[in-house]
């Protein structure tokens, strides 16, 4: 299956591909579904009913692939343009007000903090951190939201789920390095709340994301940014009749191209979960090697992400891509980034190891 799956993305004929956690590698498959979106416009153009209800029925199809990935039903499924969307989507829509309390944790994305920091300014909410690991136990009785990642950005940490819905706050997980990467079943994880990327680890393009929004949840979320697409019957817009469900969060129409791009790389990517598997075992062997040659690993979990520490992660990620390992060095920290895909062959593993080793020689 590997094999298969490495051949459908022509960047890999080139370079180890180890950048996924920031932007996916794109399939053939996809850029020619976008190809041919861009060529239709070109020769028909973009106006007329039939081509705005082949849009609907696109993002319709989308939702619910991505529904079937978190294990959702399709109408708790927003389209958005990327997690911050839906991130903020969350923190806009729900009746925060002066002295609620949002907590978050110490290894957060700026994607996740910047809404949080702006409700803080804006709305006079009271924003407190914590330690990853200890953030279930810090949860009170103030604590109107929990904000934080279902897999740590830096090091591929996994939050404790289970513990964190068990302390009673809503919860709004951070999901860009979670869903594509490991499996995702919002139910279990017991969140209220899951925003997440298109572009990463289901490879789809720049501009896409995803919300997940329990049902019981979306009465009590006002849409943060509401206009056409939102509402159930535009021609009585001022009376705000918003459309069933979570589509009601969704961000205006996704370009066609973009709709195809992101459903072509999901057929790509297959529905069965088994690409995940391999990525998160291919990353813990990443661990496992870099250790062995005498590297720090940070501490990380069942993830896809592997960081390692460095003098200089700048120098040491351009480094690396010349010998043709294209990694991630995180600013404001010491580590390199290895985001492992299951297109990631043994021998790209064995090699960035050896050749990150090299550089203590």
């Amino acid at each position: 299956m590997q094999t298969d799956l490495r051949s459908a993305f022509p960047v890999l004929e080139r370079v180890a591909y180890l950048n996924t956690g920031s932007v996916g590698p794109v399939p053939t498959a996809a850029a020619d579904a976008a190809r041919e979106e861009l060529e239709d416009a070109l020769r028909n153009g973009r106006g007329g009913k039939a081509h705005f209800d082949r849009l609907i029925e696109m993002g319709d199809r989308l939702r619910v692939r991505v529904a079937s990935l978190m294990g959702a039903a399709a109408g708790e499924i927003a389209l958005t343009g990327a997690t911050t969307d839906g991130v903020n989507a969350v923190v806009a829509g729900l009746d925060l007000r002066p002295g609620d309390e949002v907590l978050t944790s110490d290894e957060e994305h700026p994607g996740l903090l910047a809404p949080i920091a702006s409700a803080r300014e804006r709305r006079g909410v009271k924003v407190r951190v914590a330690p990853f690991a200890e953030l279930a136990g810090a949860v009170t009785a103030q604590t109107r939201l929990v904000a934080c990642s279902h897999v740590g950005w830096q090091t591929g940490r996994v939050m404790d789920t289970k513990a964190l819905s068990a302390a009673g706050a809503p919860v709004l997980l951070d999901g860009a390095q979670g869903l594509g990467a490991v499996p995702v079943d919002v139910g279990a994880l017991g969140c209220d709340y899951y925003a997440a990327s298109g572009q990463k680890w289901l490879c789809g393009p720049i501009g896409s994301g995803y919300l997940y929004v329990r049902s019981e949840r979306i009465a009590g979320l006002a849409p943060a940014a509401p206009g056409y697409q939102t509402l159930s019957e535009p021609l009585r817009a001022l009376d705000l009749p918003l459309k069933e469900g979570a589509a009601r969060f969704d961000r205006g129409f996704p370009p066609s191209e973009n709709l195809a791009w992101a459903l072509a790389s999901l057929d790509v990517l297959g529905d069965d979960g088994s690409f995940q598997a391999t990525a998160v075992e291919g990353a813990r062997r990443l661990a496992r090697l870099l250790v062995e040659r005498g590297l720090t690993v940070a501490p990380r979990g069942d993830s896809t992400l592997v960081s390692w520490e460095t003098s200089d992660p700048e120098s040491e990620s351009a480094r690396l891509l010349g010998a043709g390992y294209l990694v991630r060095n995180l600013p404001g920290t010491p580590y390199v980034r290895a985001s492992v895909g299951a297109w990631t062959g043994e021998k790209e593993l064995a090699g960035l190891a050896e050749e990150a080793a090299a550089s203590r020689s």
